[in-house]
């Protein structure tokens, strides 16, 4: 397992192509404004799984080398696996208040699911599934970081869109291949993390393609450096507020930058490529895998620990303001609390009904997660929505540190008190409740835990399509036709 230090080495050491705000980033990416604080964020994160104090929690021992491996990368077998899986996903999540949606568990999790399915990837080719095999090995054995980019870019959201073979290429596909390997060329949107990590995973997206020779193309899935020749990373502005904890306590440390990736005749190595071509493998590969219970258990376990968080804003704001008697304060809190227990009801339900699959692997399940995802895309902004019904005008009475540092401090003391802080106190737990409703931070927060898997109205449809009822169906007919 590496440290935060080795961590933010190894970053600096990439120096991939990517482009801020017009101009290509050539400095150190741990000394630039929009990377630096989640650089450091993140490695607290592996600091904390060196810490001997937590081995027992963070480490199990490597079945090929025993070295001490991630607790992330552990394949559960056993329900203690899957309880011990989840206590390290949160005891992380707990260091960012819940606000790292791709801190390193995420997809540690994601090559798990794979590498320990990569049986269904021999309908492609034999050596596509040992590839997946030997990849999930070398990632867990470096611990090393990944991100991902699943989407394609949104020229036609029909269902069955696929572009002309003979039309300039827009979304990435494979154009070629030769004896070194396939030849990849187009873009594809939102690679969160996309130059703070070692590796970047291209996988389909999830929807499933017909049975067309056209479709091919798109049928396809790889790993390869973050800094390999061709690929280039464009970002999105940054929401960076600036370097003040005061003032930005949430942006300045866990702003996790989303990139454009476009890829310019890129040769991706044979031994790199899991799926090529095979359009049954790549409609197989996430029903099948896993893939869905073990990352929504991730996700899942980290909204638990965002909401206790907001929860504890919550009454914080409160205390300080002294609105504790009113109950619609009560009422809206509780919404909070009924929130929290019923995510934490679905996460032990998942544990409790896991079952192994063919491979062997204890598999969380998929019905309480799917609730627990959906449930969530309503609960987050209704949460917002009670931050600012909570904090109202004290979200934008908010002066900066430099204020209260100035000769305006002590008015701004005096008179932006509470009952009980003074007004520097109260102004940084007000910031903070600023910072995760009504900042450019916050408002990516909102809109990235409504989509975080998708569509809701999707996510709806496929929890109607595969919730089994036919018991339920059959209880009430028997029940229409008893005459007793």
């Amino acid at each position: 397992m590496i440290n935060g230090k080795q961590y933010i080495a190894r970053i600096n050491a990439l120096k991939p192509n990517v482009w801020f705000r017009g101009e290509r980033i050539t400095s150190k990416l741990s000394e630039h404004v929009a990377f630096k604080g989640l650089l450091r964020s993140q490695a607290k994160l592996y600091d904390l799984q060196c810490d001997p104090d937590y081995q027992e929690l963070f480490s199990w021992p490597s079945d090929t080398t025993g070295h001490a491996i991630g607790t992330t990368y552990l394949a559960p077998k056993t329900p203690a696996d899957l309880e011990k899986r989840r206590k390290a996903i949160q005891e992380w999540a707990k260091l960012s208040l819940g606000m790292l949606g791709r801190s390193p568990d995420y997809m540690n999790t994601t090559i798990m699911a794979l590498g320990t399915s990569a049986d269904i990837l021999k309908e492609d080719a034999p050596q596509r599934a040992e590839n997946m095999r030997n990849y999930y090995e070398y990632v867990r054995e470096n611990d090393l970081s990944l991100t991902h980019t699943f989407i394609l870019p949104q020229v036609n959201r029909s269902q069955f869109y696929l572009e002309d073979q003979d039309a300039p290429v827009i979304a990435a596909r494979v154009i070629d291949e030769n004896s070194h390997g396939i030849i990849v060329h187009g873009a594809r949107l939102l690679a969160t993390q996309g130059v703070t990590t070692d590796e970047l995973l291209v996988f389909p997206s999830g929807a499933r393609l017909p049975q067309m020779k056209t479709a091919e193309p798109m049928a396809y899935a790889f790993a390869i450096p973050t800094n390999t020749e061709g690929v280039t990373y464009y970002c999105r502005d940054s929401f960076v507020g600036g370097d003040s904890h005061y003032d930005h306590p949430l942006s300045s440390r866990f702003e996790e930058m989303d990139t454009i990736v476009v890829f310019d005749h890129v040769l991706v190595p044979w031994e790199r490529v899991f799926l090529y071509g095979s359009i049954t493998a790549n409609n197989r590969l996430y029903p099948e895998s896993g893939f869905f219970s073990q990352t929504t258990h991730v996700v899942i376990s980290k909204n638990i620990v965002k909401i206790e968080s907001l929860l504890g804003i919550m009454k914080q704001m409160i205390q300080s303001i002294n609105i504790s008697e009113y109950q619609h304060i009560h009422e809206k809190v509780s919404e909070v609390v009924v929130g929290l227990e019923v995510m934490k009801g679905l996460i032990y339900a998942s544990e409790k009904e896991a079952q192994l699959n063919r491979w062997g692997i204890l598999t969380p399940n998929a019905n309480p997660l799917q609730a627990g995802i959906l449930y969530y895309t309503k609960l987050y902004p209704r949460m917002i929505e009670i931050i600012k019904l909570i904090g109202a005008s004290g979200l934008v009475s908010i002066p900066t540190e430099s204020d209260f540092q100035s000769q305006a401090g002590t008015d701004l003391r005096h008179y932006l008190q509470s009952s009980t802080q003074n007004g520097e106190e109260k102004v940084r737990l007000f910031r903070l409740a600023w910072d995760v409703s009504l900042s450019a931070f916050g408002g990516r927060q909102e809109l990235y835990e409504r989509f975080f898997f998708g569509d809701p109205v999707r996510l709806a449809s496929q929890l109607f399509r595969s919730y089994e009822t036919s018991d339920l169906e059959a209880r009430i007919t028997a029940f229409l036709h008893d005459k007793a």
